[in-house]
C-alpha cells in the first residue's frame, strides 16, 4: 500500500517537473519573442521618427518655396473658404485672406467685365491668370494666381504696332476704294445740274449717286470699327429688337431682286451684352456678302438658337461657296477675292464678334453654299422666357415685310 502511494507520488512529481520545464521553456520563448518585438518596435519607431523628421523638413522646404513663389497660392475647403495661402496671394489683394470666401474675394477684388474668364483684372489694375484645380481625394480646391500684367502690356504693345501697320495698309487701300465711287458720284451729280435732263434720267442718276454714297458709308463704317479694335461701348440690349431691325433692312435690300430671305428664331426672348448697332452692322455685313454672292436670285437663311450659356446666329446661303484655301484666310485684314473689295468686311466681323466675347467661323464648299456661325454669350441678366416666341419662323420673298406684331 505504501509502495503504491510512493510510486504515485513519484509519478506526480515527475509530471510536475515536466510541466515546470515546459513552462520554463515557454516563458523563455516568450521572453525571446518580446525582446525581438521590442527590438523591432525600436527600429520601427526610429524609422518613424526619421520619416517624420524628413517630412517636417520637406514641409518646411515647401513652406519656404510657397513663401518665395512670385505666384499666389490659395487653398480652399469644401465650402470655398480660404484655409491656407502664401504671402504673394495676400500681396496681390492687399489684405489677409484667411477664412474669407473665395466667391466673395472675386466679387470684391476683381473688375467685373473681362474678355477672358481665366484672366481677371484686380481693382488696382493688375492682371492675374487664374487656375483652379481640385485636391484629389480631399474635399477642396487649390487656386493658383499668376501676375501677367507685364506680359499683357507687352502683348498690347505688339498688337498696337500690328494695328498701326494694318491701319497704314488700310489707308492706302481705302484711297482707291473711296476715290472711284466718289468720282462717279461727282460725275452723276454734275449731270443733275443740267436743266435739260429728263426726269427719268434725273431719277436714275439720283439712284446711282445714292448707291455710291451708301458704298462709301459702308467703307467708312468698316474703317472706323476696325480702327476701334474692339473698344466698343457695351450695354444690355434685346436680341428680338435687333432681329427686327435686321429683317427690315434685308426687306429693303432684296425688294427689287429675286432673292428670298427667311428668319428662324428658336431661342427664348433674351438679352445680350454689347453694342447693338455695331453687332447689327456685322451681321448685315455677312448678309450683304451672301446677297452679293447670290447675284440676282437665291435664298438666304438666318437661324437663331439657344445653347446652354450662349446664342448661335447662323447665316446660310445657297450661293457658289468658297474655296477651302480661301476659308483659312477670309478673316485676315485686306484679304479679298473681289476686284473692288477692301478685305476689311470679314475682318471687321471677326473683330466685332471677338469684342463681344464670342467667335465666328465659316463652313463652305464650292457649289454648296456658305454658312457663317456666330456664337455670342448671354448677358448675366436674361429676359423672362416667353413661350410664344419659341419656334418662330419667318420667311418672305421680295416685297413681303416682317410683321412687327410677332
Amino acid at each position: 500500500m505504501i509502495t503504491e502511494k510512493t510510486e504515485q507520488l513519484t509519478q506526480a512529481f515527475h509530471l510536475f517537473n515536466q510541466l515546470t520545464e515546459n513552462l520554463t521553456e515557454s516563458y523563455q520563448g516568450l521572453e525571446a519573442q518580446v525582446a525581438k518585438l521590442r527590438q523591432e518596435l525600436v527600429v520601427a519607431r526610429n524609422e518613424r521618427i526619421k520619416t517624420l523628421i524628413e517630412k517636417e523638413k520637406l514641409a518646411n522646404q515647401l513652406h519656404k518655396l510657397l513663401a518665395a513663389l512670385p505666384a499666389g497660392v490659395i487653398v480652399l475647403d469644401a465650402s470655398d473658404k480660404v484655409i491656407d495661402c502664401n504671402k504673394a496671394s495676400e500681396e496681390f489683394f492687399g489684405h489677409s485672406l484667411m477664412g474669407l470666401s473665395w466667391p466673395q474675394i472675386v466679387e470684391q477684388s476683381f473688375v467685373p467685365a473681362t474678355e477672358n474668364p481665366h484672366q481677371r483684372q484686380l481693382q488696382n489694375g493688375k492682371y492675374l491668370n487664374i487656375s483652379i484645380n481640385t485636391l484629389g481625394n480631399f474635399a477642396g480646391q487649390i487656386v493658383l494666381l499668376t501676375d501677367v500684367s507685364e506680359m499683357r502690356n507687352l502683348q498690347d504693345l505688339v498688337n498696337q504696332q500690328k494695328h498701326l501697320s494694318a491701319m497704314g495698309e488700310m489707308v492706302a487701300s481705302m484711297a482707291h476704294q473711296v476715290r472711284t465711287p466718289l468720282s462717279t458720284a461727282i460725275l452723276y451729280a454734275s449731270q443733275l445740274a443740267g436743266s435739260r435732263l429728263a426726269e427719268e434720267k434725273k431719277q436714275e442718276f439720283s439712284t446711282k449717286i445714292l448707291e455710291r454714297l451708301h458704298f462709301l458709308e459702308r467703307q467708312v463704317n468698316d474703317m472706323l470699327v476696325f480702327a476701334k479694335q474692339g473698344r466698343l461701348t457695351m450695354k444690355l440690349f434685346s436680341c428680338k429688337e435687333m432681329l427686327r431691325k435686321i429683317s427690315e433692312l434685308m426687306q429693303e435690300q432684296i425688294e427689287s431682286t429675286r432673292i428670298t430671305f427667311s428668319l428662324t428664331d428658336t431661342s427664348q426672348a433674351i438679352q445680350l451684352t454689347g453694342n447693338e448697332s455695331i453687332l447689327r452692322g456685322a451681321i448685315m455685313n455677312l448678309l450683304n456678302n451672301s446677297q452679293q454672292a447670290l447675284g440676282d436670285s437665291g435664298h438666304i437663311e438666318l437661324f437663331i438658337k439657344d445653347n446652354s450659356d450662349s446664342v448661335e446666329i447662323i447665316i446660310k446661303d445657297n450661293g457658289p461657296g468658297i474655296l477651302e484655301t480661301d476659308i483659312e484666310r477670309i478673316f485676315e485684314p485686306f484679304f479679298t477675292t473681289r476686284m473692288n473689295g477692301t478685305g476689311l468686311g470679314l475682318a471687321v466681323v471677326d473683330s466685332v464678334i471677338r469684342a463681344h466675347g464670342g467667335e465666328v467661323r465659316c463652313l463652305s464648299e464650292p457649289g454648296q453654299g456658305t454658312e457663317f456661325i456666330m456664337t455670342l454669350p448671354y448677358a448675366k441678366q436674361e429676359f423672362i422666357p416667353n413661350s410664344s416666341r419659341q419656334g418662330l419662323t419667318i420667311a418672305f420673298p421680295a416685297g413681303e415685310a416682317w410683321d412687327e406684331s410677332l
